[in-house]
C-alpha cells in the first residue's frame, strides 16, 4: 500500500463521519420534489419491492412507497436514518429504513424488484463492489435506476473546486465518474442489460446571494463543511472566495443580490438486471 493511502475502514469512518456532519436533511428539502419527480417517473408498480440504496432522508424512498411500493432505505450515516425515519411516520408512509454499507448490503441475494440510488450510491469509495452488490440483491429482469451527479455539471464543478482544496484519497475515483456514461455503463454491463442514459436538468434555487449560497453549503452540507474544517484560516477565505466566484458565474436569478438560481443537472441510468 502507498504510504499517502489509507486503509478502506478509515475512509469508510471518515465518509461516515462527512455524512453525519451538517444537516443534510436542509440540503435534502431543496432537490426534494425533482428526487420525487425522478421516483414517479420510474412508474414501478405497486407491491414491488425496492431498495433505495444511501437513501438520505427519504426523498426517494417515500414517494416511492406513498405509489405503493414495498421499500427499504439503506444509508451509512445513522443521523440521516433517523431523519427518514421520523419523515416517513410524520406523513404515515411505510417505509424500513436500516443503517448500512452500500458496498456491503444486508439483505439475501435476488431480495428486490427494483433498486434505485439518486445523488447516493455514487459516493461509496469503491464502484465495482457498489455494482455488483446492487445486482447481487435484484432479481433477473429487475430495474436498476440512479442519478448521478455528472462531471461537466454545477455539482461536479463544485467537486472539482474542492478537490483542489482537499484531495480525496489516493486511489479513489471521483464520485462524478457514475455520471460519466462511458464509465457507469462499462461498470455495470458485467451485470446489466439495456442500460440507458439521459441528462435531467435540475435546479439549485436559494433565497440568498452567492455568498450566501456558499454559507449555506458550508453550514448543511457535510462535504462541504467537513472540507472547510480541514483548511487553515488562508485555505479557508481562498475556498470560500472560489466556491462564491462559481456561484456567482452561474447564478442565472434576476435579482442575484438576494437569489441565486443554478442550473444543475444529472444522469439519470437505468437497467435490468440480467
Amino acid at each position: 500500500m502507498n504510504a499517502s493511502e489509507l486503509p478502506i475502514h478509515k475512509i469508510k469512518e471518515s465518509m461516515r463521519a462527512t455524512w453525519m456532519a451538517g444537516d443534510f436533511g436542509v440540503v435534502a428539502r431543496t432537490v426534494a420534489e425533482s428526487e420525487a419527480a425522478f421516483a414517479n417517473g420510474l412508474a414501478i408498480p405497486a407491491g414491488s419491492r425496492v431498495l433505495d440504496v444511501a437513501c438520505g432522508t427519504g426523498n426517494t424512498a417515500i414517494p416511492l412507497a406513498r405509489r405503493g411500493a414495498i421499500v427499504t432505505g439503506i444509508d451509512i450515516a445513522p443521523n440521516l436514518v433517523a431523519q427518514a425515519r421520523e419523515r416517513g411516520a410524520a406523513e404515515n408512509v411505510s417505509v424500513t429504513f436500516d443503517e448500512g454499507d452500500a458496498e456491503e448490503l444486508p439483505y439475501a441475494d435476488v431480495s428486490f424488484d427494483a433498486v434505485v440510488s439518486i445523488f447516493g450510491a455514487m459516493f461509496a469509495p469503491r464502484p465495482d463492489l457498489v455494482a455488483s452488490e446492487m445486482a447481487r440483491v435484484l432479481r433477473s429482469g429487475g430495474l436498476l435506476a440512479m442519478g448521478n451527479w455528472n462531471p461537466t455539471s454545477f455539482s461536479g464543478e463544485m467537486f472539482k473546486v474542492g478537490s483542489r482544496y482537499v484531495p480525496p484519497p489516493v486511489g479513489i475515483a471521483p464520485p462524478v465518474l457514475w455520471g460519466d456514461e462511458a464509465t457507469v455503463s462499462k461498470r455495470l454491463e458485467p451485470y446489466f442489460a439495456d442500460i440507458q442514459t439521459v441528462l435531467i436538468p435540475i435546479d439549485f434555487d436559494l433565497p440568498t446571494n452567492p455568498a450566501g449560497a456558499v454559507a449555506f453549503f458550508r453550514k448543511y452540507f457535510g462535504p462541504t463543511q467537513m472540507a472547510f474544517n480541514r483548511l487553515d484560516e488562508a485555505g479557508k477565505v481562498a475556498f470560500a472566495a472560489d466556491l462564491e466566484s462559481l456561484f456567482s458565474v452561474k447564478n442565472v436569478a434576476p435579482d442575484p443580490e438576494t437569489h441565486t438560481l443554478v442550473h444543475n443537472e444529472f444522469l439519470k441510468v437505468t437497467a435490468t438486471r440480467k
